[in-house]
């Protein structure tokens, strides 16, 4: 498992998007790709964790399978080239550029138990991922429960792995402008959670807006 970066720069304008949205910290955002449409998201401000899931349009239930992810590629971590794949095995989005370089796919969401076991007990009623992903899936029109809840990827987040398994959340290596932007294969639902974690270096302790944009093939 390689932990090269592969940085890519795309061609796109953001002026010939069809959706140009800002997300602010802590708050989510849940839309629907169709084929062939492309996803940027942005870190404007540097080592924001965009906390991101990722479901087959056609059948919620195969979401974003990080297992099949990393079996699919022989890598742990995701870049340019990288396939999300579903539970079932089913290619969901490729990323075709990524000015970042490297991102997490094992290191989970935030919840309020998390919190509490990383941090502290009265970190228990702190906003956090989990929450956002589950206030994005109530208010979808969609037949999502929080049983459609998975292992989520981390965009711009730095986790990592030492040679004995472990992790750690450590300094961010985005930057101010840096984005990842993915090409949908299939109809794909996009969860994300702009994470408010205040406990961890991954966006140094300072939660921040990012931007997503959608174009047309």
């Amino acid at each position: 498992m390689t932990t090269a970066f592969n940085r890519h720069e795309s061609l796109l304008q953001p002026e010939t998007a069809i959706i140009d949205e800002i997300v602010l910290a802590g708050d989510g955002w849940m839309k629907e790709l169709q084929p062939g449409q492309v996803l940027r998201i942005v870190d404007l401000e540097g080592n924001q964790a965009a906390d991101t899931l990722f479901y087959d349009a056609e059948n919620p239930e195969d979401h974003y399978s990080a297992v099949a992810t990393i079996t699919g590629q022989g890598n742990i971590y995701l870049t340019t080239g990288s396939v999300l794949r579903a539970e079932s095995g089913k290619e969901l989005v490729k990323i075709v550029a990524d000015t970042c370089g490297r991102h997490d796919t094992v290191g989970g969401s935030c919840s309020a138990q998390s919190n509490t076991v990383r941090y502290a007990h009265e970190k228990l009623q702190m906003h956090n991922c989990r929450d956002t992903f589950m206030l994005q899936l109530a208010k979808h029109d969609g037949g999502y429960t929080k049983r459609d809840l998975a292992p989520n990827v981390n965009f711009f987040m730095n986790v990592p792995v030492s040679e004995d398994g472990g992790l750690r959340f450590a300094d961010g290596v985005s930057a101010p402008g840096c984005y990842v932007e993915m090409e949908s294969i299939s109809r794909t639902m996009v969860l994300i959670s702009n994470c408010p974690q205040l406990n961890n270096p991954c966006n140094a302790y300072n939660p921040t807006p990012i931007r997503v944009l959608i174009w047309n093939p």
